[in-house]
């Protein structure tokens, strides 16, 4: 390969480090204090909502597709025209990564850039409302995840907890609104426990449920079925015209370890929403590609560095982004099936790169050594997988809203 190829490919490498890493290196460029940014203080703490000014789900989402000659194109993102008839309420993972116990209700500039990169993308298909909440510090988690279950156990309450007024906030401003559920990570689990102990038993909010996205959540269903378990009255989806369902899953790039973190029942963070069996049971996987089942194209969308050029990314300090939008993405570079085998259950991220490196190929030690993180095999594609299945899961919702208008 050329030296300008290679360096190329390091340049788009950086983009999907970037989208990964922008969270820690805020934080560890002191950038983690409180903002005056998004909260209504006449009620729970907002970090996005419709009718607020300086809404980071309403940032610039204008992006680039680098195709697999490495050509440079215009993207435009999957979108709803009825986007402003439904409303999300999205709660992120874990952005504190300092400090053991939980964050405090503050909106902190790590809270709106997560936002940026995976709240406002779904603005092309509903009102988004995010709320702050506590939620557990990274380093709380992993050492709840290591055996200190009391503490898993407790500061999880105090995470979930804090999300209940929003919760109830929101259903009573977006009333008659169809709903959409978000979660990513620790927001998957507090999803999950939200969904078991009150969506299940109240059918006026069922009534309004669209769909229920569970990004690295862990949510177990009996072995072979499609609801039980966990939830009782939202089973997985299994076609994109279906409503009230869940969307699913943890990506790996091969079969999870004895040890994963995801994919595998009653261990992991299968612990942060009180799922505790092991057997009977399996972690669900519904594929963003292919709801019905079987393989499918991934469709990412990536934050570019261009969002902080000063981003220190190791291994790639000073390189210039070879595009100039805030988003970039990569289509016809991934593919993706559910698996099961050994216990575990898991989306298998497979990459179509060949032996090319003009496009970046994520891999699972995406974290390693930067805020104390220690993540590898057992961790998967964790940090990538809401960015790879992005423009999936959007192309889903639009499918569903869709079948949701024609029938209401």
């Amino acid at each position: 390969m050329s030296k300008q190829a290679s360096t190329v490919g390091g340049r788009r490498l950086a983009v999907v480090i970037a989208a990964l890493v922008i969270a820690v290196t805020l934080v560890a460029t002191g950038c983690s204090t409180s903002t005056n940014g998004p909260r209504n203080l006449a009620g729970p703490a907002w970090v996005c909502r419709p009718d607020q000014a300086a809404d980071p789900c309403a940032s610039s989402l204008a992006a680039t597709t680098v195709t697999a000659n490495g050509t440079l194109q215009a993207a435009s993102w999957p979108r709803s025209p009825e986007a402003s008839k439904f409303a999300c309420f999205y709660v992120h993972g874990s952005d504190g990564l300092t400090g053991i116990g939980n964050t405090s209700l503050a909106v902190t500039r790590v809270d709106v850039s997560v936002a940026v990169e995976q709240g406002a993308p779904l603005s092309q298909v509903c009102q988004v409302w995010a709320p702050s909440y506590r939620s557990q510090t990274l380093p709380t988690v992993e050492k709840g995840l290591a055996g200190d279950q009391a503490l898993l156990r407790s500061t999880s309450a105090v995470a979930y907890d804090s999300v209940l007024p929003a919760w109830q906030w929101f259903l009573a401003h977006t009333v008659g609104k169809p709903i959409i559920l978000i979660g990513d990570s620790q927001g998957s689990a507090i999803l999950i426990r939200l969904i078991s102990a009150k969506l299940d038993h109240e059918p006026s909010v069922l009534g309004r449920l669209l769909v229920v996205i569970l990004v690295g959540g862990n949510l177990q269903v009996p072995a072979g079925k499609t609801i039980g378990a966990t939830f009782t009255k939202v089973p997985l989806c299994t076609a994109s015209t279906e409503a009230r369902c869940a969307i699913a899953f943890s990506s790996y790039p091969s079969q999870p370890p004895p040890d994963s973190v995801f994919g595998r029942p009653g261990q992991g963070v299968s612990l942060q929403s009180g799922q505790t069996a092991r057997t009977g049971q399996q972690v669900a996987c519904v594929n963003p590609a292919a709801l019905s089942g079987g393989a499918g194209e991934l469709d990412p969308y990536l934050v570019t560095a261009t969002q902080n050029p000063r981003l220190p990314i190791p291994g790639y300090e000073r390189l210039t982004e070879p595009v100039s939008t805030p988003w970039v993405t990569y289509p016809d570079l991934y593919s993706a099936s559910c698996e099961h085998g050994d216990g575990a259950t898991w989306l298998q991220v497979t990459s179509l790169a060949g032996t090319s490196r003009s496009r970046p190929v994520v891999n699972d030690n995406h974290l390693a050594g930067l805020a104390g993180s220690d993540t590898g095999p057992a961790y998967g594609y964790h940090g990538y997988e809401y960015s790879l299945t992005l423009g999936n899961l959007l192309h889903d919702v639009v499918a569903e809203e869709a079948a949701w208008q024609s029938s209401h």
